[in-house]
């Protein structure tokens, strides 16, 4: 029950699905219920890449069969991830940008950051960040409506994991009073890694079930039998690589993470699995 408690604790934080009233005060709340609900960070990708999933499968179904059905598809899923997270992960993408490229110096760039207003930096990695996301979706879609479905789910659990290791590694540096993070800064615990690490491998192996079971009969195959194993693996490695680039930035420019560091790694993860399993798909 006190795991129960957690998840909906992390839904709370991390999307806009209400847990109000007497569900809410039988959740409860503390920054160290906050802190042990990053063990369910992956979880709450499980809930939003299910309902993106649900909204590109539920159009590409439905809509005439025409051209130009997966980038409806695509662009319609987004919003609905938007709308059901508010934003949160885009919002610190565009921070984080507007920070290190507004300056080198690490003490002004946290303060870029912390202004509201979006600049140059941020609305160009913002444009580009939605772009690459509805382009790459929607040439999953051609590719397999399979593909696109296990991709879109799987790549919010893997954006959601690798994250914790930011938050394990790197020590907290933003506004200790005003961040919302910062009832995350003490060192995560070996346990809520191991949960996490829990939610991406259920996921990995029910979207490998789903590939070789499910997916052939039902929606037209994702690849051959031998070769789902190896998509999947090049997602999860694009989702790492676009993690571990963030990370860099934060480590390096930085010396720390910040809870909009934590949104623009989530960000960035999530187009690097799109990529690298389109390019999986897509080799000869």
């Amino acid at each position: 029950m006190q795991a129960l408690k957690h998840f909906l604790l992390a839904l709370q934080f991390f999307t806009r699905l209400p847990v109000t009233g007497a569900l809410a005060r039988w959740v409860g709340y503390s920054p160290a219920m906050l802190r042990a609900s990053a063990a369910h960070f992956p979880g709450v990708g499980w809930v939003v890449g299910a309902a993106a999933a649900g909204v590109y499968g539920a159009l590409c179904w439905h809509l005439p069969p025409v051209g130009g059905i997966t980038w409806v598809a695509a662009v319609f899923c987004t919003l609905a991830t938007v709308l059901l997270t508010g934003g949160f992960h885009e919002d610190g993408l565009a921070d984080l940008t507007d920070g290190l490229g507004g300056s080198y110096r690490r003490e002004r760039a946290l303060e870029i950051m912390k202004d509201s207003r979006i600049g140059a930096f941020g609305a160009m990695a913002l444009v580009l960040a939605l772009l690459a996301k509805v382009g790459l979706l929607a040439v999953l879609g051609q590719l397999s409506l399979a593909g696109a479905l296990l991709a879109l789910w799987l790549a919010h659990v893997a954006s959601r994991t690798w994250p914790l290791l930011t938050i394990r590694w790197l020590p907290h540096v933003g506004d200790a009073a005003g961040s919302k993070s910062k009832p995350l800064a003490d060192q995560i615990s070996t346990g809520a890694l191991w949960a996490g690490a829990l939610w991406l491998g259920l996921a990995v192996g029910l979207a490998g079930w789903a590939a070789h079971t499910l997916a052939p009969p039902w929606l037209g195959g994702l690849v051959s039998g031998e070769r789902t194993a190896a998509v999947l693996a090049w997602g999860l490695g694009g989702s790492v690589a676009g993690w571990a680039l963030v990370h860099w930035r934060l480590k390096v420019r930085l010396q720390g993470f910040t809870g909009d560091g934590l949104g623009a790694a989530q960000q960035v993860s999530e187009i690097g699995f799109y990529l690298a399993m389109a390019l999986a798909m897509g080799a000869r």
